[in-house]
């Protein structure tokens, strides 16, 4: 039997509060060192800052090897974003709706990213690519992002497609729209929260992606981790902590988008 907050006795609910806040700081809290840093007045990682400054904000927008760092990592994202929901729609509705044999372990093949290490991928993938000869490409990039996106996307799209009642697609068609309309304008509609989140996902580990992008990078385009991480051993610049803080701030962004989605969606289902 699970207890609600009301049952539980005030002791074990205030420890239970506590244990979960504490939780919570020590995983917020490397976030916060990393965002104060970027206002630190030292040209060291140092914590405490010994004063605040934005002249590291300055820096990293002046620099135009940041800036197109930046701008490739958002390039990269929306193209996986795209690409990823592309394929995953239709793959999502084979798997849920298709009757043919083998659609478990098809299933299991398409949820492979999420459980090989994924150095294991990078490594395929950047001698696949070695041998095409399109390592350093924006292809290359797109292509190498979407492998590790696109179970996000499928996963979210058939968790939508389960709860969603085919009966309304079925009705639409009864009622005269052919079964391509019926899905593009009723199965489409109620299944947009997953399509959303699974968008988001993939625009998320794309976003923040380091490994497969360390592999696929070339001197003329890579991401901002690239960029990081590449500084990163040469120098411990505070305009690091800048970069880190804005990754940090659109993840958050694209978060709060998906939980606003989420709630408008709640909102708009009947009781």
């Amino acid at each position: 039997m699970l207890l609600t907050p009301n049952a539980m006795s005030p002791r074990l609910r205030w420890g239970l509060y506590s244990a979960t806040g504490l939780i919570a700081l020590f995983l917020l809290l490397p976030i916060v060192f990393i965002v104060l840093l970027s206002f630190g007045s030292s040209q060291w990682l140092v914590f405490p800052p010994p004063g605040w400054t934005l002249k590291w904000y300055q820096q990293f927008f002046n620099n135009p090897e940041w800036m197109a760092a930046a701008f490739a990592s958002l390039k990269v994202a929306v193209l996986t974003t795209i690409f990823a929901v592309a394929l995953g729609l239709p793959t999502a509705f084979a798997l849920v709706r298709g009757r043919f044999p083998g659609r478990d372990m098809l299933y299991g093949v398409f949820t492979l990213p999420m459980i090989v290490p994924l150095v294991i991928i990078a490594v395929a993938v950047y001698a696949l690519f070695l041998k095409l000869g399109y390592t350093g490409t924006l292809f290359s990039f797109v292509v190498s992002h979407v492998i590790v996106a696109l179970p996000f996307t499928i996963i979210s799209i058939i968790n939508s497609l389960k709860l969603f009642d085919q009966s309304i697609e079925d009705a639409a068609v009864i009622c005269g729209a052919s079964r391509m309309q019926a899905v593009f304008k009723v199965t489409f509609a109620g299944i947009r929260p997953g399509m959303v989140a699974g968008a988001l996902f993939a625009f998320l580990v794309s976003w923040d992606e380091v490994v497969l992008s360390v592999m696929m990078a070339s001197p003329n385009l890579q991401t901002l981790p690239v960029k990081m991480w590449t500084t990163l051993r040469q120098d411990l610049t505070p305009v690091i902590a800048v970069a880190s803080t804005l990754l940090i701030a659109l993840s958050v962004l694209v978060m709060f988008i998906a939980a606003t989605l989420r709630r408008r969606n709640q909102a708009r289902m009947p009781s």
